[in-house]
């Protein structure tokens, strides 16, 4: 295969931002990012499409940044999917086999999985994930890689995942209207525990826990098997929400507030600073004191962690995570969340980055948890050979100034007047912790 067939592209249609990447694995098996595209995403609400024009448009722009970046023609990509919509549930199959003489093969398993496909689900529900558990071969138990091995009657315990055929349809024809075709549809709670969960926590036992925009989405792993998956439908965007309603501010500056002086744990913050913000034509500003800030981000927090711990005791693995929780997604850049997790919870903590799997010279952005999805969906697409499918040589492109709606690198004397204005209205922003805004 030629080196510019074995190019991968991950894209994570978000409830705040469609992001895009391509890119291949090295010599080292690592992955090496050629390009990658990130927009703000207006037509997800989370994590479901809500406006089928407004995501096309998203996609586009991210997946022409990423074209422009990498040099290539994107016609195939890897997509993830979440919402409240996702379910999940166990089940066991049996498979009786005709001839005893013969070993279990490949084509056993596969009948037994396309068995469960055959479920009879609610109505409007479609499966998209079935995952072995373990397999029971004439009833000794245990199994893990029954290939190769004499028996009869062949078990297996499921974990299956499901959701909305609605849902799923709505993201291929926004894919297929952006004129790109779907190799993979991904649950990405497991797309973001292959980017930032190493082997040894999966076999110990570890919780997953992706904070996006609009939706958490949970993974549980214990003996190095997926064993649990949930899709809480509150994430970054309700803690914005508390803030402008509990801080009678605009959106914006609620969004600004929070990624900018937000902690999840108000009894960190000592300085207390007091933060200035513009009043409404001519009005008088407000202030508004960094611990109370905190403090409305820390009961919201509090709550979504309610939510994800009841999952978790749900699952039956509350008492069998060595690993712990692994936080990742936007919402663990929030300061001392891991340490609120670890105080509501009583079960340890640490924020997942994925830059285990990216090769060196990678962009710095691309390393932050908000990419942790995509970085996943690109692993499971090299494993399962969804490779980009070029139709028509595509030439390099050198030049990439005009990228469609999205910041260039800093320090690139080429930006746009109104690049050039924004940085600097930034840096004048952070230049003092008080600074009106």
């Amino acid at each position: 295969m030629k080196e510019k067939d074995q190019i991968v592209v991950a894209l994570d249609i978000g409830t705040t931002k469609v992001c895009a990447i391509a890119g291949r694995k090295d010599q080292y098996g690592k992955i090496e990012v050629l390009g990658y595209g990130k927009v703000e995403s207006i037509g997800v609400l989370r994590g479901v499409v809500s406006n089928i024009e407004k995501t096309i448009r998203a996609i586009t722009q991210a997946v022409t940044n990423a074209e422009k970046r990498a040099g290539i023609k994107i016609n195939v990509v890897n997509v993830g999917i979440a919402g409240q919509h996702i379910k999940s549930l166990q089940h066991r199959g049996i498979h009786t086999r005709d001839n005893t003489n013969d070993e279990i093969s490949k084509e056993d398993i596969k009948q037994l999985i396309s068995d469960m496909h055959k479920l009879v689900l609610p109505p409007g529900d479609k499966i998209i994930h079935v995952i072995p558990q373990e397999y029971i071969i004439d009833n000794e138990q245990g199994i893990i890689d029954p290939v190769g091995m004499s028996g009869i009657r062949l078990e297996a315990n499921f974990h299956i995942i499901t959701g909305q055929i609605t849902a799923s349809k709505n993201i291929y024809k926004c894919v297929e209207k952006s004129n790109l075709d779907v190799a993979s549809l991904t649950l990405e709670p497991i797309a973001s525990a292959a980017a930032v969960l190493s082997e040894e926590e999966k076999e110990a036992g570890v919780a997953l826990v992706d904070i996006g925009g609009g939706t958490t989405d949970l993974a549980i792993f214990h003996e190095g098997i997926i064993r649990h998956t949930a899709v809480i439908p509150f994430g970054g965007n309700v803690i914005t929400k508390d803030i402008k309603e509990g801080c009678t501010v605009m959106q914006h500056q609620a969004e600004q507030l929070k990624v900018r002086f937000g902690a999840a744990l108000a009894d960190e913050v000592y300085d207390n600073r007091i933060i200035t913000i513009p009043g409404l034509k001519g009005r008088e500003p407000k202030e508004i004191s960094e611990k109370n800030l905190a403090s409305i981000i820390q009961a919201r927090v509090e709550e979504i962690f309610d939510h994800v711990y009841w999952e978790i005791r749900r699952s039956g693995f509350d008492r069998k995570l060595i690993g712990g929780i692994v936080l990742t997604g936007g919402g663990s850049l929030l300061r001392y969340i891991d340490k609120l997790v670890e105080f509501h919870t009583g079960i340890n903590a640490r924020i997942g980055m994925p830059i285990e799997h990216l090769a060196n010279g990678y962009a710095p952005e691309v390393s932050s948890p908000i990419f942790s999805t995509a970085i996943g969906l690109m692993l499971q697409a090299i494993e399962s050979g969804h490779f980009n499918n070029e139709k028509e040589a595509a030439p390099l492109v050198e030049n990439t100034e005009d990228l469609v709606e999205e910041e260039l690198e800093e320090g690139d004397e080429k930006s746009p007047w109104y690049e050039r204005i924004f940085k600097q209205t930034k840096e004048w922003f952070e230049a003092e912790p008080d600074t009106e805004f």
